[in-house]
């Protein structure tokens, strides 16, 4: 009787799972072995032709590259930067709380916000950091629309998108470090970067590997941004794996759903490779207290 009536509380949630991720995901395997014609519709089986196309097509290697570049260039950064700032927030000055919500405003901006708003930095014509260039005499920069500078002004909106979250969480992990162990190393002579790197970083261990497998599957997912701010250009330089997902299936009235979702299918064994390799290799390092 309670294991029914258990069951019965876990049925409504099990349907929304079922509807909303299950079946998504069996659906996905079903079309990534499917042809489509010129409407979407499935046009026949065709085995794992798309996934062979997938090898040979040198665009989709680009795509792969850029996705790559794209997460280091994200994750490692953020991470870097709320450590900093969350390190010196710590510390007891005047006006820390003002600080503290001011580092932490990023996280209350959705994607689409931020992107907007950096849309308005980096424009050519009439953008901030252009106007603050040319008033120092430099030459302005084509932020958006360079090869060379484009994934890096999208990374540069990402950290800033995630930094608030990040820190929100390195401030956490900070408040729950003990202070009679600080105190016990400082009265042993571990001060400044020592006190930090033997003491507080080990501390840190869970809150940065948390950071580090979250952020790495967000970079890995990421899409708005750069469907704002670049639409995947140029010449596909910012076109990651999930924006060409987006492209083959919507984008331009294309309707490749069964390429698009070959794309999906390997973009989640990417996600679960990476995530078993970053628990494989950095959980032993993690200091659980």
């Amino acid at each position: 009787m309670a294991q029914r009536t258990a069951f019965l509380y876990l049925l409504p949630g099990l349907l929304i799972f079922a509807l909303f991720a299950y079946w998504p995901l069996i659906r996905t395997f079903v079309l990534s072995t499917q042809g489509n014609d010129i409407f979407g519709a499935p046009s026949g089986f065709v085995g794992f032709d798309h996934y062979a196309k997938l090898l040979n097509d040198s665009a989709f290697g680009q795509v792969l590259v850029v996705t790559a570049i794209f997460t280091v260039i994200t994750v490692v950064p953020t991470i870097a930067l709320s450590l900093g700032i969350g390190l010196m927030l710590h510390a007891r000055v005047r006006a820390i709380r003002f600080f503290r919500s001011a580092f932490a405003l990023p996280f209350a901006f959705s994607v689409a916000t931020a992107s907007v708003v950096f849309s308005v930095f980096f424009d050519y014509g009439s953008g901030v950091l252009n106007g603050l260039l040319s008033f120092i005499g430099i030459d302005r920069v084509n932020w958006l629309t360079d090869p060379v500078l484009a994934l890096t002004s999208v990374a540069i909106t990402t950290i800033w998108m995630n930094l608030g979250y990040n820190l929100l969480i390195i401030a956490a992990g900070l408040g729950s470090v003990p202070e009679d162990v600080v105190e016990a190393a400082r009265l042993d002579g571990a001060t400044g970067w020592k006190l930090q790197r033997s003491i507080i970083l080990p501390l840190l261990s869970p809150q940065i590997f948390f950071l580090t497998i979250t952020g790495t599957i967000h970079a890995l997912q990421s899409f708005g941004q750069i469907h704002i701010l670049t639409k995947g250009g140029p010449d596909g330089a910012t076109t990651n794996l999930v924006y060409s997902i987006f492209k083959q299936a919507f984008a331009a009235n294309n309707s490749n759903f069964g390429y698009a979702s070959a794309q999906a299918v390997v973009l989640l064994l990417i996600v679960a490779i990476i995530t078993v390799v970053q628990f494989g290799l950095l959980e032993r390092k993690v200091f659980y207290k």
